[in-house]
């Protein structure tokens, strides 16, 4: 049975990651969104600050050898991927583009801890390890193409066997810190007319020949976290980059099957940022009109403004409820790709729309830049959270195909 109560210790991060984003992230967020950056001392900062808070997998395999996966005791269910919502919320409560620019392996992560060998465990998320005094390292995640976002299946970046190594030809776009992120996780096909059986991932570290970045996207919204386009020419990546080994590719889906385990586990996490972002609004909206109406004078149009507010926040912690559910599932290691796609979809459009209500009940002070200007960005930043990690439509496609799964054709 899902418990919805915080423990001790998620209750104290989210207390205070809400104190750190009201003092200290917010005042800052404009001038980051102004000058497309976070500052370095920040992120060291925090990195220092969220030290007892990080997840384990990066001190996993820092010792001599990979550690041996422990049995998890049903007694006391993981609480990693539940925690982590808690946090992305908090922090994209304060600034989503802030979140996106922490440290560590980010987007790349998920592949590697699911696919990868236990030595590949240990050589690239070891890279991590000493962040909080020494260099600040990122990982990335390229699977989006120019013609192949959502569709994975229709990627079109190739991969060749040379000898030991792999030969890697394509483009890849919108990807998170790709720029300056140590390593990516690439999807490139042996053969694009095998669909989803000839997909491969390997982790192309930065410097490899071949491996460049191209253009860095100018962008609506989130604009103080980098966004870059990869490209590779006959970039040659060791056979040891092959991500989990030929072995993982025995199935006819195993690259396809890496892409969408990413998936599961990042889409209620974005659903989670996404109800950060649209609960920011909904406060603002809430605040303002308290401060600017007396609620409860017999006025049908201040009953209307209620109402809207009320159902704001229904649809902010149904989203909230979805996202739980679905981080619960993958903390029990339970297959939860139906409900990923419902968090992500449900919070994505509830957030979308708190930020358009918000915007409506402030009226014409909601679309001043300079007086809220902080409404402004929100409104700007969330847009993408029912686009990236698989649009809307697609979330819808992923549900439809699992609650009908007799109709073979769709």
């Amino acid at each position: 049975m899902i418990d919805f109560t915080l423990t001790k210790k998620q209750q104290e991060l989210k207390d205070g990651l809400n104190q750190l984003g009201r003092y200290v992230i917010r005042p800052m967020s404009l001038e980051m969104d102004k000058k497309k950056d976070v500052p370095e001392t920040f992120l060291r900062n925090f990195m220092k600050l969220s030290k007892s808070f990080q997840n384990e997998d990066v001190n996993e395999f820092t010792d001599a050898e990979a550690a041996p996966a422990k049995p998890r005791d049903p007694s006391k269910p993981s609480q990693t991927n539940r925690t982590a919502a808690i946090g992305a919320e908090e922090l994209a409560w304060a600034d989503a583009a802030m979140l996106l620019c922490m440290p560590g392996p980010g987007l790349g992560g998920p592949p590697v801890r699911a696919t990868g060998t236990p030595e590949q465990k240990k050589r690239f998320l070891g890279m991590f390890a000493g962040m909080a005094d020494g260099e600040l390292k990122w990982g990335a995640y390229g699977l989006t193409e120019p013609g192949a976002g959502s569709d994975v299946a229709g990627i079109r970046a190739s991969c060749r066997r040379d000898g030991d190594h792999w030969i890697l030809n394509g483009r890849k776009c919108y990807i998170t810190n790709g720029a300056r992120a140590i390593w990516t996780v690439i999807f490139a096909t042996v053969d694009p007319s095998l669909g989803r059986a000839g997909h491969r991932a390997f982790v192309v570290e930065k410097g490899t020949p071949g491996f460049e970045v191209g253009k860095i996207e100018e962008k609506l919204g989130l604009r103080a976290n980098e966004t870059a386009e990869l490209v590779l020419e006959d970039c040659r990546v060791p056979d040891a980059n092959l991500l989990g080994g030929e072995e993982a590719y025995a199935s006819r889906a195993g690259g396809f099957m890496t892409a969408m385990k990413t998936f599961d586990n990042t889409r209620p996490l974005v659903g989670a940022m996404a109800v950060g972002i649209g609960r920011a609004a909904y406060e603002y909206a809430r605040d303002f009109v308290r401060e600017n109406y007396v609620l409860s004078r017999p006025i049908p149009r201040y009953s209307a403004i209620a109402e809207r507010l009320a159902k704001t926040s229904r649809r902010l912690e149904a989203a909230r409820s979805l996202v739980y559910r679905a981080t619960y599932l993958a903390d029990m290691n339970i297959p939860n790709a139906k409900e990923a796609s419902m968090a992500k979809a449900a919070a994505g459009q509830a957030a979308i729309a708190a930020c358009i209500e918000a915007i409506e009940i402030c009226g014409a002070h909601g679309s001043i830049q300079g007086e809220h200007a902080l409404l402004e960005k929100w409104f700007r930043d969330i847009k993408v959270y029912d686009i990236f990690e698989g649009t809307g439509n697609i979330q819808r496609v992923v549900i439809s195909k699992r609650i009908l799964t007799d109709l073979k054709a769709f």
